[in-house]
């Protein structure tokens, strides 16, 4: 059974910083590619950043130069790195595993930029 859970969400002031996390388990975490997608209210789910199975990085041009995606292949986890936080970056973040014919998701988690 597959399953990929994030975690380190929260509340956050605007200018701070959040590392989220995703655990994989029931996949060879090291072949597949990795994603970080966000959702806000009312909005449509969309790409934050990515990284391949090599460890080449993509990031959406709204959080380029702020967040950062890494990938730790021992601990089957992957990582998104979030600085100088702003309103608009509010949302459910869900990571995703993800190769050709295949793709999981988390059941994703809330950070909420607010003072």
């Amino acid at each position: 059974q597959v399953q990929l859970v994030e975690s380190g969400g929260g509340l956050v002031q605007p200018g701070g910083s959040l590392k989220l996390s995703c655990a994989a388990s029931g996949i060879i975490f090291s072949i597949y590619a990795m994603g970080w997608y966000r959702q806000a209210p009312g909005k449509q789910r969309e790409l934050v950043a990515t990284i391949t199975h090599s460890g080449r990085t993509n990031y959406a041009d709204s959080v380029k130069g702020r967040f950062t995606i890494s990938r730790d292949n021992a601990k089957d986890t992957v990582y998104l790195q979030m600085n100088s936080l702003k309103p608009d970056d509010a949302a459910v973040y869900y990571c995703k595993a993800y190769k050709p014919g295949y793709d999981y998701w988390g059941q994703g988690t809330q950070v909420t930029v607010s003072s």
